[in-house]
This record gives C-alpha cells, structure tokens and sequence, in this order.
C-alpha cells in the first residue's frame, strides 16, 4: 500500500480554491519533486499534507503503517528564523520534540540520533557554534538534521535551496539525494526544473495544468519540456 495517497483533493482559503481535482501516490522510497507556476499553490499543498490546513474536500490517506510522527519537514526559513539564538546541537535535538510524549527531558537514545544526523549533513564540527551565526548553506544543513530527527520514513521539504549560491545548492542536493538512496522518502517543492529532473523518481506539477508521473514521461510532455526549456531561457 503507498505511504500517500490524495485523491480529488482541493484545497485553498476561505473555501475559494486555488487547486482542484488532484490525485497522485508516494511509495516508500519515492522521490517526488512539486513543481509549477508562482502562486500555484505548492506550499499550500505541502501545509495540506502536514494537516497544517485542512482541505476544502477529497481525501488524504496515510497507508503501510504510517503516522504522522514520522513525517520530518522542513519549511522555508524566515528572516527571523535565521537569527535564532541556540546552538546548532540544541536546534538538531529539538527535531526529537515529538518523541518525548510525557518525559521533560531527551533520552540517551535522542541524543544519539541527534549526532548522527548531525553527523549525516556533515555538521559535527560545529554543533557547539550559535546558529545564526552559520552560514545559509550551513543553517539549512542544521535544519535538515533537525527534520530527520523526526523523520523516520518521510521528509517533506519546501524549496530546501532558496538563496544559496549554486555550489552549495548542488551539495545539499546531494545530500538529499543521499538520503533517499539511504530509505528516506522524498517529497520536495523546487522551483528548480533541471534539478528536479535530475534527482526525482516522479513529478507532481501544478498549476493551470496537472502532471504526475515518473520524471522520465514528463519530459516526454509538453508541459515538461517547456518549463524546462523557459527556465533554461532564464538562466541564461
């Protein structure tokens, strides 16, 4: 049975939708990039899946023994966000918040998971350090560490690169892809075309028009094939 299934979701604000009659599965070890227009309704969907929002109507089904706490994410960082006063160890152990349940205090077990996500995106070395004083490409490592430590078998992640420099875009996506071939399921909003197409296993493009599928029939489609070659254009 699939981790995810939507089926004639819509969904939106004040019962006005901006997205209607969508349907697609995630499987375990899926890596399924959102793409589409500005404004289409990506991060929407992504605060739907998380029951952040709730839907105006269809269906959002967790299968194969999934809950809710399994689920890691990490959404788009704020301003304010990037100049959070902690240090990165503390930032990497909150992601164990939701396993405490009744204790007041993290176990010797979250502890450990903590330094091995840490270890994970390569960030050992400055767990002692204060988070804003990081670099961008270095906070999002922090906060990807902190997801995994709620995520035990999906990540969900809302445009991971905005506002780093290629290089570092090009080595966070490596590290996400790193963790797919690991057993984590992928579920990530880009506005990055040529990206998505490079790492995801399917497509769920949104918009005017719907696609989902496997990357390899979207850039057979001509919708695939145009936002690949505008953003192209756009790159120069």
């Amino acid at each position: 049975m699939a981790y995810l299934c939507v089926k004639d979701l819509s969904l939106g604000y004040d019962g006005k939708a901006i997205l209607s009659n969508l349907d697609f599965t995630v499987n375990e070890g899926d890596y399924l990039c959102i793409v589409g227009e500005n404004g289409s309704g990506k991060t929407t969907l992504m605060k739907t899946l998380l029951h952040l929002q709730q839907p105006i109507s269809g269906t959002i089904t967790f299968g194969d023994g999934l809950s809710s706490n399994e689920i890691g994410y990490l959404p788009q960082q704020t301003l304010v966000q990037r100049d959070f006063p902690a240090s990165v160890a503390e930032i990497v152990l909150s992601g164990c918040q939701a396993r405490l349940k009744n204790r007041f205090f993290y176990s010797r077990e979250e502890k450990k998971l903590a330094e091995e996500n840490m270890e994970r995106m390569r960030i050992s070395d400055l767990s002692d350090k204060c988070y804003r004083e990081l670099s961008g490409g270095q906070q999002q490592r922090v906060l990807l560490a902190r997801a995994l430590c709620a995520a035990r078998k999906i990540l969900l992640l809302d445009e991971p690169v905005t506002g780093l420099d290629p290089r570092v875009s090009a080595e966070l996506y490596g590290l996400i892809n790193d963790l797919n071939r690991q057993g984590i399921t992928i579920i990530m909003i880009s506005h990055d075309i040529s990206a998505a197409v490079r790492y995801a296993s399917h497509i769920l493009h949104i918009g005017s028009k719907i696609y989902f599928g496997t990357k390899e029939d979207y850039l057979k489609t001509s919708l695939g094939q145009y936002f690949l070659q505008a953003q192209e254009v756009s790159n120069g």
